[in-house]
């Protein structure tokens, strides 16, 4: 039987998010991912927060995907050391609400080239992903480039998959893996269905966000102009066919929840926020539904 990928949203972390799992629950979203972007400020204490929001789960019949926790564990100073501290006490969060995926960025040594951050990645996640793999749990890379390309950047490598190549050679462990989503590929032009065919059993949780891309402007002003050429868009909205994305996802063997990442969407946010969630929901359920109606 082919699994079905539960669908959910991202919680933006902080001290209120079992408050905020609670009353999103009624609105039929399935997971969560509570996640804390390092470079935003700094994450609250994740353990006296873990029992409540496992305990909210129980109660609304829901689960937690994946914790997101969002730093740079490859820097050499404190913001580094603050960022291992955080992926440190997200193993011990993830055991105690119960979920056995943590999404992250990679790191990078800041303003080095990728190449340049290999050994660097190699020392700090050999000890982590091997701990993870005691533990049973697995650190999934988000693919977010945080402004980076491959010569430059200081958050995130693991933005493009020759870059993943290069980081799973260096730390060959299936505790770590890929926090996936089209939106970031397709405003590198990278065609995301093509790649989510070969990586598709890397791939351990999902971004639930898309991405218009106006060939128009590209054809006339490329990609280095002050006219933009792509914009984030929640599911239903963007280029992607999500019925395509699942099962693709199914038939590599991926079990990844899909969690809605908002607060991107330049018609649906601020006061529309939930209206574009809402309607996403509602598409990636007719998807799934539809991939079930298609499968043998």
């Amino acid at each position: 039987m082919k699994m079905k990928p539960a669908i959910g949203t991202v919680v933006r972390g902080w001290e209120r998010t079992p408050e905020v799992i609670r009353g999103l629950a009624e609105h039929g979203f399935e997971c969560w991912q509570p996640a804390f972007p390092l470079k935003h400020g700094p994450m609250p204490p994740l353990l006296p927060m873990a029992g409540e929001i496992r305990a909210v789960c129980e109660e609304t019949g829901t689960f937690v995907s994946a914790l997101g926790v969002y730093g740079n564990p490859l820097d050499g100073g404190e913001r580094g050391e603050e960022s291992r501290r955080c992926l440190r006490e997200a193993m011990d969060a993830a055991e105690e609400i119960g979920t056995g995926v943590i999404g992250c960025f990679a790191g990078r040594v800041p303003w080095a080239s990728i190449p340049e951050s290999v050994e660097r990645f190699r020392e700090v996640w050999m000890p982590l992903a091997e701990e993870a793999a005691e533990r049973g749990l697995a650190f999934a890379f988000e693919n977010c480039q945080q402004g980076g390309t491959w010569e430059r950047g200081d958050w995130n490598m693991a933005h493009q998959p020759d870059a993943w190549r290069l980081m799973f050679e260096a730390v060959p462990l299936p505790s770590l893996g890929l926090e996936w989503e089209p939106a970031h590929q397709m405003c590198l032009l990278i065609d995301p269905v093509r790649q989510l065919e070969e990586w598709a059993p890397r791939v351990l949780h999902v971004h639930g966000k898309d991405a218009n891309v106006h060939r128009d402007v590209l054809a006339v002003h490329g990609v280095s102009s002050p006219e933009r050429f792509a914009w984030h868009r929640t599911p239903g909205f963007g280029d992607s066919d999500w019925t395509e994305i699942m099962e693709i996802l199914v038939r590599g063997g991926s079990r990844a929840a899909i969690a809605i990442e908002g607060f991107h969407d330049p018609v649906y946010r601020g006061e529309r926020e939930l209206e574009g969630q809402l309607a996403a929901l509602a598409y990636l359920k007719a998807c799934r539904q539809r991939m079930s109606m298609q499968s043998p």
